[in-house]
């Protein structure tokens, strides 16, 4: 059995980890080591989209890896056709290149730019890119991300990225110059505390990006496949980007992602993009299954609804403690704590049985199943309002 001795003395310590250990999970559930179950609302970050090993999952890895496993992204596989023609007919652009990683999928985005300004713009070569975005951990993604905790680490940053606060539309305008090949952003940002770009700021952008002859790069590594309501968060604007990126939920909690992009943007030559494990057969049926279950008849509307059922739920908890607003979409949603809580009651909610979020100090972020129930998130509600209590009471005393 794994114990948390061997857990923490056999792996690389990067992160604060609390002293649990799981072994199992099903739907919105995680279970431990000594048999204690957690409901689990960050479900790897928005990536378990379909809960944990969903039956329509675990079958496409199972028949999957009967038929074909890997050929090498050297040669064609059907599975990975399949699932690049479902991506391009429910997204509206027109090539997929398959990757590991969201972070890895934006690199690529990244490159694909410079390739195009290389060919289309005179060599330009720089990115605009948002002030809290972020865009992944490889040298290029963080220097393109803007966490203010990074601005000094693993110095030198890769060159060519400007940072402009999100929603200025004036600053992405005087930031663009002879130089300049595209804009780069998250429909929402998620880390930053779910920050949405907001519908009018999109619509501008890309009118601006347009107008000026760049790309629009739109990061749809968390708000993609299904999170806010829409398949892509870009359609809750009603814009289209040129070059798009998919990740976390597209594999369901396997590792897959994908870099979309318009037939004219894609100027890749032999040689210039690759990648071993890139589009092989076990993780595309994965990809597969997840679009099929999300594009199903009802499956959005319902995430819609209970994403309605979530944010009046954490609305009343947030009136009878003081809190804040409720922001997001679909079932990318924060709470606003006014107050920097947000460590101590993600950590007295584990105690209680609850797996919850703080991207910042005084933010809960809540990433959910899309297949979470009314009376999941009922009970998730409950437990959080007894954390509050509990806090209120240690505050008052």
């Amino acid at each position: 059995m794994t114990t948390l001795q061997t857990a923490t003395t056999a792996l690389m310590d990067i992160t604060p980890r609390p002293p649990v250990v799981f072994a199992s999970g099903h739907g919105s559930w995680l279970y431990d080591t000594a048999g204690r179950r957690y409901l689990d609302l960050v479900q790897g970050w928005a990536v378990t989209c379909l809960g944990h090993s969903p039956a329509t999952i675990v079958k496409a890895l199972t028949e999957q890896a009967g038929r074909l496993i890997n050929c090498s992204p050297a040669y064609y596989n059907e599975v990975a056709i399949r699932l690049a023609e479902g991506l391009v007919g429910a997204s509206g652009l027109d090539q997929v290149f398959f990757t590991n990683s969201g972070a890895e999928a934006n690199e690529g985005a990244i490159k694909l730019a410079r390739k195009w300004g290389t060919k289309h713009r005179g060599g330009a070569y720089e990115i605009i890119t948002m002030e809290n975005g972020f865009h992944g951990r490889t040298l290029a993604t963080m220097s393109a991300s803007g966490k203010p905790a990074w601005k000094d680490l693993f110095e030198p940053k890769v060159p060519g990225f400007t940072k402009v606060p999100l929603g200025n539309l004036a600053a992405v305008e005087a930031a663009i110059g002879d130089r300049t090949v595209a804009v780069m952003l998250e429909p929402i940002q998620g880390e930053a505390g779910v920050i949405p770009a907001g519908a009018d700021y999109l619509r501008k952008l890309r009118a601006l990006t347009e107008r000026r002859g760049i790309l629009l790069i739109l990061d749809e590594i968390q708000t993609g496949m299904g999170r806010t309501g829409r398949m892509f968060g870009f359609e809750q604007s009603g814009v289209q980007p040129d070059v798009m990126t998919l990740g976390k939920g597209l594999g369901g909690g396997v590792p897959l992602a994908a870099l979309l992009a318009r037939e004219d943007a894609c100027c890749f030559e032999y040689g210039d993009q690759g990648g071993t494990f890139n589009g092989n057969p076990l993780m595309c049926a994965v990809g597969s299954a997840v679009l099929a279950e999300i594009g199903a008849p009802g499956f959005l509307e319902r995430v819609q609804a209970a994403s309605g059922h979530l944010q009046r739920g954490l609305e009343r908890l947030a009136s009878r403690h003081g809190f804040g607003a409720v922001r997001g979409q679909g079932l990318l949603v924060a709470l606003d704590l006014t107050r920097p809580v947000g460590p101590t009651i993600v950590e007295a909610a584990l105690a209680k049985g609850l797996l919850v979020n703080a991207p910042r100090q005084d933010t809960l972020r809540f990433m959910p199943a899309l297949t979470i129930s009314d009376d999941e998130i009922d009970q998730a509600i409950a437990l959080l309002d007894r954390v509050c209590a509990d806090l209120d009471e240690k505050v008052s005393a």
